[in-house]
């Protein structure tokens, strides 16, 4: 079992869609198509979405490559998703999905797709998800558990890098929506290649 976490923004935009009865097709990014997820575009979105993105639906597509169960996290699903994870009863992996260097989604577009490098927000809704899930854990994710338990996480998401470029960049509800804990029961799982 892997679990997706890209807070900022794929799967907070894949939580909207499945939590109204949608559908999200995870699909490559292509910095020429000029689209850029905008969660709050998506809140009352039904029916099958397609969402390109650099990191999460790159990354759904390459955890479903090693057969397991995907499902995608975010701070909104956190807990709803170990719930339903710890009920498919296989080790469980939470995969923080990370920013690129050398990236612009929102102005000129990438310079070049850079490698990845870490982030506050998925390492934090990666700690959300371990924190609401029983069982040994490993040294590192008992770390990521702490962070997300002892963190005023809003504040920090707003305050980091990606949050201040989107915020900046006149995103805010994009952000406000990202940082909301435990609104969501909906737990999207990859299936043929479609998030339901």
């Amino acid at each position: 079992m892997l679990i997706v976490v890209d807070v900022l923004s794929f799967t907070t935009s894949v939580d909207l869609v499945v939590g109204n009865g949608g559908q999200v097709r995870p699909s490559r990014w292509k910095p020429e198509s000029g689209k850029t997820l905008r969660p709050a575009s998506l809140f009352d979105a039904t029916g099958l979405v397609e969402l390109p993105s650099p990191n999460g639906s790159n990354l759904c597509t390459l955890a479903s490559e090693t057969g397991a169960h995907v499902l995608a996290a975010c701070l909104r699903n956190a807990a709803a998703v170990a719930e339903r994870a710890q009920e498919l009863g296989d080790t469980i992996g939470v995969i923080p999905g990370g920013e690129r260097w050398g990236l612009d989604i929102l102005k000129s577009g990438p310079r070049e797709f850079g490698p990845l490098r870490p982030c506050v927000e998925d390492y934090l809704g990666a700690g959300a998800v371990l924190a609401a899930l029983a069982g040994k854990a490993s040294p590192e994710a008992q770390l990521a558990a702490a962070a997300f338990t002892n963190t005023d996480v809003a504040t920090a998401v707003r305050e980091c890098g990606s949050g201040r470029e989107l915020i900046e960049n006149g995103h805010r509800a994009d952000v406000d929506l990202a940082v909301q804990i435990g609104v969501s029961g909906a737990v999207p799982v990859l299936v043929e290649g479609v998030l339901r």
